[in-house]
Parts: C-alpha cells; structure tokens; sequence
C-alpha cells in the first residue's frame, strides 16, 4: 500500500466550484505531503484557478473532463449519458485503482448512482448508507444513514449500525461505540413498522453496543455514537440540525448588537464564543462517506467552502490508513458465514 493517499476530486460540483473546490485542494496539499489530489473538470478553468495559489506542483495534477453534470439532472441518465464529466471521470479512476478516493459537492444523486454503478458495492453489503457526523455536547456522533436509501429494510439498518461502528472506532478512535435507533420514545414497543422490526435484530446483534431507542431531543447531547434512521427521517434531521444552528448563531448575534452593554459583554465573550462555535461547525468534519462500496466515496455540502473541501479531503487519509473498506468486509463476510451455519443446522 502506498504510503501516498490519492484523492480525484470533483473540481466542477458544487455551488461554489471550481473557486473553492481548487481553493480547499491547495489548502490540503500545504498541510500535508502524503496527499496527491487529480482535479477533474475543465482543464483551462482549472489551470487559471491554480495560477492563483503557490502550492507543491506535485501534489496537485488535473485530469480533463470537458462535462459537468448539473443539480436537478436525472441521476442515472447523466451518469450514463455524460462519460466525460467531472463525477464519472473521477469516480472511473477509483474504480481502475489510479486513486484511492473520491470526493465532490456535486449532484447528491449522481454521486450515490455512481458510487455503486461505477465504483461497486462490497460483496454482501445490501445499501451502502451515507454517514455525515454531527457535532454534539460530547464531541461527534455519526448519523447513518441521511440520504441514500429511503426505503430501507430492518436488514440494512442492521448493516448500517454495524458500518457505523466500525467507522466511528477506526477512524474516530471511539472505543465500543454506542448505537442507538431513531424512535419517537424509549420504550422498545414504541416507532413505526421499519423501527419494530428493527429493534430486536440489533439488540440480538453481538457485534454492536446496541443501548436502545434515541429520541431526537437527545441526538445534539451526544448520548449515542451511532444512530441509525432510514434516510428520510436521516435526512430531516440533519437539515433541521444545520437550520436550527445557523438560526441559533444568526439570533446571538443580533442580541449582542442590541446595545452598548451587549456589545461590550460581546467582545468580552468572542474568544469563549467562537471556540465554542468551532466546536458546532459541521465543515471542521468533513463530509458523509458512503461506505460499503469497494472505494471510498464522500460527499461534502452542495455550499461547501475551501475549509469543507480540505477536511473531506484529510479525511480521506485516515479512511486508507485505518484500511475501513477491508474492516467492513470482514464483518459482513462474518455476517453472511453465520447466517450459513444457521441453515444449515436448521436443515439437519
């Protein structure tokens, strides 16, 4: 395994490409000497963004991709229709094994299609789920899944909370991590039909510290360290997490600018305050891995800035370092080896 961690990087998605995606490259590539970052996109756009920056010239190499595939097209027929994009190309190079990972603020939807018609599920794994962390009063938990599947099986959310795991130990260093599933209260009788069924199956699971069900009050004190929903009520919540932060922060500010004295006391506070803001900001994390596919793929902000992109891209070096892909394969082969024994005695 080579020492050097190779990222293709989506120059082209997103809202604010290829300015701060290119910006964010260069951030990552000053910090750090083991990362080698194959911008795809439109080369002459490219060339005069890096124009811009000094930088390790060797660190940084664009590939061309005369295409960029927009927000609000169909998924399935850009990834099929636009060979030369920005997307394909990039997550072609994963596949091939010519980079290691894959990151893009692009098309949502084009990057969960391609990440299994391109790069390829695990073998065994039934949905790979997006996993964004959110900050919470005990640091980060990991939300899994908040977007890729919206009708998901009992089986696949015990598949989640068992990637989720392996994620939030290797790459978090979070000794036995909790687990815990989304419901509408605590008691085991409680949630829809998914969440019944669920519940059993990961309490029964002995790969995992399953403690129960975790209301959404509770997610933002940081009381589980995965917690597992299917990507409808994933995604909900993370974007009420992301409103209700930004509101928050935008009413501190104008209650401190409402007087002399609140101006002052803010200026008293700002230190406290934005150490404390740090914290809460989500982009200091990186972006949502989709995990269970063969190479690692990660989706950052459609609004993400330079700061997002340089941390996604860092992030991508503790996944190969911490070998996770390998890590998931092993217990989903363990997983599927059970299951066999079980028929079989059954059988006899």
């Amino acid at each position: 395994m080579s020492d050097v961690t190779r990222v293709a990087l989506d120059a082209m998605g997103g809202d604010n490409a290829p300015g701060e995606i290119v910006r964010g490259a260069v951030m990552a590539v000053q910090q750090r000497k083991d990362i080698e970052i194959l911008l795809t996109g439109r080369e002459n756009v490219l060339k005069e963004e890096l124009l811009k920056y000094t930088y390790p010239k060797d660190q940084i190499r664009i590939v061309g991709a005369s295409e960029v595939i927009e927000t609000a097209e169909p998924p399935v027929k850009a990834i099929r229709g636009k060979k030369d994009s920005s997307i394909v190309v990039a997550m072609k190079m994963v596949k091939d094994d010519e980079a290691d990972a894959f990151v893009s603020a692009g098309s949502t939807g084009a990057v969960l299609v391609g990440g299994q018609v391109l790069v390829g599920r695990i073998k065994g794994v039934e949905r790979p789920p997006l996993a964004p962390l959110l900050p919470t009063l005990k640091g980060v938990s990991l939300l899994i899944d908040c977007g890729a599947n919206v009708d998901a099986r009992p089986s696949h959310l015990v598949q989640f909370a068992k990637m989720g795991s392996i994620y939030m130990e290797s790459v978090m260093g979070k000794k036995n991590p909790t687990v815990g599933i989304v419901n509408i209260g605590a008691e085991e009788e409680k949630g829809n039909a998914l969440v019944k069924e669920t519940f059993p199956l990961l309490k029964a699971c002995k790969d995992i510290n399953f403690v129960g069900s975790v209301e959404a009050r509770e997610i933002p004190y940081g009381n589980v360290d995965v917690i597992v929903c299917e990507a409808f009520v994933g995604n909900v919540i993370l974007k009420l997490y992301e409103g209700v932060g930004g509101a928050l922060l935008k009413k501190v500010k104008q209650g401190m600018m409402t007087s002399l004295r609140s101006k002052i006391g803010a200026l008293l506070v700002k230190p406290a305050l934005k150490a404390t803001m740090k914290d809460f900001d989500a982009s200091e994390h990186g972006g949502a891995p989709l995990l269970g596919l063969k190479g690692l793929v990660v989706k950052t902000h459609g609004s993400s800035k330079a700061k997002e992109v340089c941390n996604s891209i860092l992030q991508c070096v503790t996944f190969k370092e911490q070998n996770i892909n390998e890590k998931i394969k092993a217990a989903i082969q363990k997983e599927q080896d059970s299951c066999e024994k079980r028929e079989q005695s059954e059988v006899k």
